[in-house]
């Protein structure tokens, strides 16, 4: 056994006794996505449950059902106050009645706010298993566990045999560790959406926007991976991307991923997060083309921007008429989150030759509800300013905002529209002196 086995030996406990030293008042973060740690966050929740724990605040980025299950359960929100730096179906709810907060950030921003702004008493996170030279990873999710992990005054570790190793700025050593707990579940996986008739429609536009040697940021839906479907015939392609989805393995088997034409690390699949199946899982598992890195990295504007031909494309809610797009915001409630959709937009655009696209349908409810609004309704979030909007794609076109006039903004943005609901769109325009 050599030194860094026996240090890991010392270091292995229970979830139990992993958790014991939380006190009241303390602040836990934990890590998203893939990487909660769901014998830890059970292990919490029953403190609290017990009546031993109370009054701790809890950070949560994209929570899934681990945490849903358990440190945000609606029966502990006396006892835990919980935040979020994004918004899923896990505490959707919670938030839209004041049971959780969000908290506005640009996504690569958060490692900022957790290194200047936070003090934070515990870091629990899923890496995998450590190497002969003691080293974990954080596996498949970066964003900011990084920065928490070494901005924290404890650092426990759920070791799961199914996380991947991963390269990039990933190490944890077990130096930096101070308790080891193992559970070897199964992953969350993602499922693919199931696609809809608009979503080839719109991809075609979009794939033929995207040039051979291009490098890419693709979001999650329906229309990403359609786009990545009719990309199969493009040479040459790289990726810098928030979140490496399972598309992304398809175009790099195909050799349509290459990375070989990227002007930043070149070769290099770099990422901040992965989510989708076991099979995405086991391709990035000890794959040296793949880098995981930081939120701060590789969401950051003038880092993107520094991959010649970057073509972003993300998916919005709504945009209005002066070309304000709102991702996040629905029914006058929080629905997800800015993340590092901005980020993108503004990186890609900066770009020597690149492209910011949002994509969307022209409708929603089976076509009862445009998209396309004269203007949003009051208190709605804008995701993306109108100066930053650059492409807008839906079943209808595309259209360039950059450069256009507020008439010719409307008019554009109004042809891409349902057909049913232009003429009412035009009146609003003229009402609203753009036309």
């Amino acid at each position: 056994m050599n030194i860094y086995a026996a240090e890991y030996k010392q270091k292995l406990t229970t979830p139990a006794k992993a958790v014991a030293h939380i006190k009241n008042g303390h602040t836990l973060v934990h890590g998203a996505t893939i990487a909660e740690p769901p014998a830890l966050l059970a292990a919490v929740a029953h403190r609290v449950r017990e009546g031993n724990l109370k009054s701790i605040k809890v950070y949560s980025s994209l929570p899934m059902e681990h945490a849903a299950g358990t440190v945000l359960s609606p029966d502990l929100s006396d006892c835990i106050e919980a935040y979020s730096w994004f918004v899923t179906p896990a505490n959707r709810a919670r938030v839209r009645v004041g049971l959780s907060y969000f908290v506005p950030n640009y996504i690569h921003q958060i490692p900022r706010l957790i290194s200047d702004y936070m003090d934070i008493d515990v870091v629990v996170t899923t890496v995998s298993p450590m190497d002969k030279a003691g080293y974990f990873t954080f596996g498949a999710v970066n964003d900011y566990t990084s920065v928490a992990a070494r901005n924290c005054k404890e650092l426990i570790v759920e070791v799961n045999e199914n996380m991947p190793r991963v390269f990039g700025d990933s190490l944890l050593h077990i130096s930096e560790v101070t308790a080891v707990v193992e559970n070897h579940v199964p992953l969350l996986e993602m499922p693919t959406p199931e696609a809809k008739p608009e979503d080839e429609i719109i991809a075609k536009y979009i794939a033929d926007m995207v040039p051979d040697g291009a490098t890419i940021e693709l979001g999650l839906g329906g229309i990403p991976n359609a786009i990545a479907h009719l990309l199969r015939d493009h040479k040459d392609l790289g990726i810098h991307t928030g979140v490496f989805v399972p598309a992304m393995v398809d175009l790099i088997e195909r050799g349509v991923i290459t990375g070989r034409r990227k002007t930043l690390h070149p070769g290099k699949h770099v990422f901040m997060v992965a989510q989708g199946t076991r099979r995405m899982y086991d391709f990035i598992n000890d794959n040296p083309s793949m880098e995981s890195r930081s939120a701060s990295y590789a969401e950051d504007p003038a880092v993107i921007a520094l991959n010649d031909d970057m073509v972003s494309i993300n998916t919005i809610i709504e945009v209005d008429l002066t070309g304000q797009c709102n991702a996040e915001h629905m029914a006058g409630y929080q629905f997800s989150g800015t993340g590092g959709q901005l980020d993108f937009v503004r990186g890609a655009y900066n770009s020597r030759g690149g492209k910011s696209i949002q994509a969307f349908y022209s409708t929603a409810r089976n076509g009862k509800v445009s998209r396309i609004v004269p203007r949003f309704e009051p208190g709605t979030m804008v995701t993306i300013p109108r100066m930053d909007t650059h492409y807008l794609a839906t079943e209808y076109g595309v259209i360039n905002l950059k450069g256009r006039s507020t008439r010719e903004r409307a008019l554009g943005i109004i042809s891409l529209a349902h057909p049913k609901f232009r003429d009412d769109l035009l009146r609003e325009a003229e009402n609203m002196y753009l036309l």
